[in-house]
């Protein structure tokens, strides 16, 4: 039984945090990128909202997970529901007329001139998106309720409007540099700790790698992401999560302490200092010295409609040896 829940885990994470791409693949997938960037910033010049919130929308939705091979290869992954698509018409398709779709109140616009409004046309679905949005105003706490009214979900607005934020401060939705989480001239050890007993606060599962170093080693961002989450926490002690464009949050905890200016909000790069490993946790603030020093590093997907937790070791081990390249390459 447990080799099966194993085995269900490792297809769940293949699908929705599949490890770094093949040259191939990743020459394909750049070419996307760039497809989906003109049709974000045309969507954008024809309706006044800015690109980056089209991107977040579409990038959030890319990473769920995908009803089918057709759906997860599509361009655009933007999915309206047909019953907000169309509204209340039983003739779904054959009501793809922008003025009978708005009689019958639902959300689908012409996006490409064509008088139709298509839910498998990119330029539609974007132009559509963008129409419900700015029915609530162009402001960003706007923006923020329209995208509540359409998910009714916190975690899925804050992960758009922190993705948002990205790609406005950085100008691009290629944001796919990583970091090992340690500079690699210190002393430091590692293996797959993940999933094992863990029995302070009650028996649970270990949900992330220990990486064993010495105390005030600066840790650094793996990623490009928006600082979520600082403070104390019972388990982890000082602890700090940053959330990046992939619906991926990432925890690092045990710290002995954070670096100067790091607040909630704040945008980082791969291999910016984040904090300091220490020893904290297991007891009120303050706590530290219950263990060796290290950082404990997380990682967790959302899905849309729950978050869980996954391996972090496989990519650790990527992120290590591409880091070691780099140097070597100067």
């Amino acid at each position: 039984m447990k080799k099966l829940h194993l085995i269900i885990l490792l297809v769940v994470l293949l699908s929705s945090c599949p490890l770094p791409a093949s040259a191939k693949q990743a020459d394909k997938e750049s070419e996307a990128k760039h497809e989906r960037m003109a049709l974000y910033k045309k969507t954008a010049a024809a309706t006044g909202l800015p690109w980056y919130y089209l991107a977040a929308i579409d990038q959030y939705e890319h990473n769920l997970p995908a009803a089918s091979k057709s759906e997860a290869e599509k361009l655009i992954a933007i999915t309206i529901p047909e019953e907000k698509w169309f509204g209340i018409t039983e003739h779904k398709k054959a009501a793809a007329n922008e003025s009978t779709i708005s009689w019958f109140q639902g959300l689908g616009r012409d996006g490409n001139g064509d008088s139709l409004a298509d839910p498998d046309n990119p330029e539609d679905v974007l132009f559509t998106i963008a129409s419900f949005i700015q029915r609530t105003g162009t402001t960003k706490n706007d923006i923020k309720i329209a995208l509540w009214n359409y998910y009714e979900r916190d975690l899925t607005v804050q992960t758009i409007m922190n993705t948002a934020k990205l790609y406005e401060q950085f100008g691009t939705i290629e944001l796919d540099k990583r970091s090992f989480p340690l500079p690699l001239h210190h002393n430091y050890s590692y293996r797959n700790t993940w999933g094992d007993a863990r029995g302070f606060g009650g028996r649970r599962i270990h949900e992330g790698t220990d990486i064993f170093a010495n105390y005030g080693v600066p840790v650094y961002a793996t990623t490009y992401g928006v600082v979520e989450l600082k403070g104390w926490n019972l388990y982890g002690g000082w602890r700090i999560g940053l959330r990046d464009s992939n619906n991926i949050y990432h925890y690092y905890a045990h710290l002995n302490g954070f670096e100067k200016g790091v607040s909630v909000g704040n945008v980082v790069k791969p291999g910016d200092v984040i904090g300091y490993v220490g020893a904290s946790g297991y007891g009120p603030p303050g706590t530290s010295g219950k263990f060796p020093p290290h950082l404990h590093y997380g990682m967790y997907k959302d899905n849309g409609r729950s978050e869980f937790s996954f391996d972090p070791y496989p990519y650790l081990r990527i992120w290590e040896q591409k880091s070691k390249q780099q140097k070597k390459e100067g």
